[in-house]
């Protein structure tokens, strides 16, 4: 059985009740993690508290330090833990690998940063009076991390939170913790200081609720769902809590007549059905000119029937599977809901069978056309490997459909056009747009939704703000 790890050492559950982690591919069980309590939760808390006094005055040059030995040691076992996150999540092991070396990058950039956090002096604010703005760490924060990218989600909330001089108390999703696990391990051989680090496990309704209400808890980030996010403010409010939520989205791809079709083409394959399409970031929505359709659904339904699915451990499987039971049941509905609608179906749209798929949660790669607005796989968000494509008449038209949704996270657009790019830039509601590119993150751009997809910033300077507090200071000097 893995173990939560709490100040300094390897702890099960006070109630000694533990979750079984399986395979999504097979549905063996990989390991067993313990199911926390509140008592857990607690003695996390109170570990991280204590540990924020002299961690939030450690210097930038020994948080640097322990940044470079923790990276070390994580990409010396990034084999060994890609394995796992394959075994646990699901995904194909190239990009579980990815994932890792993520995780790594974030801890570097951050690190990076480290001797940049200042503040600022003024003279005079008044009749010899001199001004000061203090950055100071928050105190105890709260990482609250979901299943589809468990370890570079992870390195967006504690690289920030870290480098800033929080100590962190981490929350992984109950399915997918043994991986989070071993690289908190490492970094405590890193030489990361006793409570500065903390990791404990179990359902979100306990854990995760307990950590937002615990009194001594100033910080909570959070990724997942958008109810859960509202569910999350709503217990963190009263508190007045300093929160970020990075939500769900329907991400838009507009795709114009004068576009790269074969880029455009690929960017469509990877951005849907890049971790078997349970990426909040995904591609979930193309609109494309009527004069290249035919053309550009040619294209992207050749790239579609290439995507093998399989064991995430087999080499050439190139899309595991869903995570989750219950994503895949959700996703079978939304296709069939499509489909009564009538939505045609260009490619896959069923669940696989045959020994490689019976035990395991596979749903094969689907591509949608004439597809209705109402259908659920366009107004609800769609985490999954099935993309419907839509055909438009103008560019203002696809501006306006790809608005036509609650979320407002990510969006793309194809074209040759600078006009076009930059309109599209200003009116498409994203909090995040690529032109002619593949929707990527990057560290060094700040990423956060609108309307429902999403409150702050991580990634970029800007995560540094949500995890220092910023204190003016007058001094008179007479």
């Amino acid at each position: 059985m893995a173990k939560m790890l709490v100040a300094g050492e390897e702890v099960e559950s006070k109630n000694r009740e533990t979750l079984e982690v399986k395979n999504p591919a097979t549905g063996e069980t990989v390991d067993t993690v313990p199911k926390a309590s509140k008592e857990d939760v607690n003695r996390a808390v109170e570990a991280a508290e204590k540990a924020f006094g002299k961690w939030s005055t450690t210097s930038a040059d020994e948080k640097i330090k322990l940044v470079k030995k923790a990276i070390e040691l994580i990409l010396s076992k990034e084999k060994e833990l890609a394995e796992l996150l394959t075994r646990e999540q699901g995904k194909p092991l190239k990009e579980a690998a990815i994932e890792i070396q993520k995780f790594c990058g974030d801890l570097e950039y951050y690190a990076g940063l480290a001797k940049n956090i200042r503040g600022t002096y003024f003279y005079p604010v008044g009749e010899g009076r001199h001004g000061w703005v203090i950055k100071q760490p928050i105190g105890v924060t709260a990482a609250i991390v979901p299943w589809n990218f468990p370890i570079s989600l992870m390195g967006n909330k504690l690289a920030p939170a870290l480098i800033a001089g929080n100590t962190v108390v981490v929350k992984p999703a109950s399915s997918t913790s043994l991986t989070a696990i071993k690289i908190i391990e490492l970094m405590w051989k890193a030489g990361f200081p006793e409570g500065v680090l903390n990791i404990v496990t179990g359902p979100g309704e306990i854990v995760g609720e307990e950590l937002i209400r615990h009194p001594k808890v100033r910080r909570v980030s959070f990724t997942g769902q958008t109810e859960t996010g509202k569910r999350i403010m709503s217990i963190a409010g009263p508190d007045l809590k300093r929160i970020t939520l990075e939500l769900g989205g329907s991400d838009p791809m507009i795709i114009c007549e004068d576009a790269d079709l074969d880029k455009a083409a690929t960017g469509a394959s990877v951005g849907r059905f890049f971790n078997c399409g349970q990426a909040c970031l995904a591609v979930k929505r193309v609109y494309v000119m009527e004069q290249v359709a035919d053309k550009f659904v040619e294209k992207l339904l050749e790239k579609v029937k290439k995507l093998k699915p399989g064991n995430g451990l087999n080499p050439e499987s190139r899309m595991g599977p869903l995570h989750l039971k219950s994503q895949l049941e959700k996703v079978e509905s939304q296709v069939e809901d499509a489909k009564k609608r009538g939505a045609k179906v260009l490619h896959g749209g069923e669940r696989l069978k045959g020994p490689e798929y019976d035990k395991g949660h596979f749903y094969s790669p689907t591509l949608l056309v004439e597809v209705s607005e109402s259908s659920t796989i366009v107004t609800e968000e769609c985490f999954g490997p099935a993309l419907p494509v839509f055909t438009v008449k103008s560019f203002d038209e696809a501006i306006e459909k790809a608005n036509n949704s609650p979320f407002g996270l990510g969006g793309t657009i194809w074209t040759k056009d600078l006009q076009k790019a930059a309109k599209g830039a200003t009116k498409l509601q994203a909090g995040y747009t690529w032109i002619n590119s593949f929707p990527i993150m990057y560290d060094e751009l700040p990423f956060g939704g609108l309307k429902q997809s999403g409150y702050g910033k991580e990634h970029g300077a800007e995560a540094l703000e949500y995890y220092l507090e910023t204190r003016s200071v007058v001094v008179n000097a007479d």
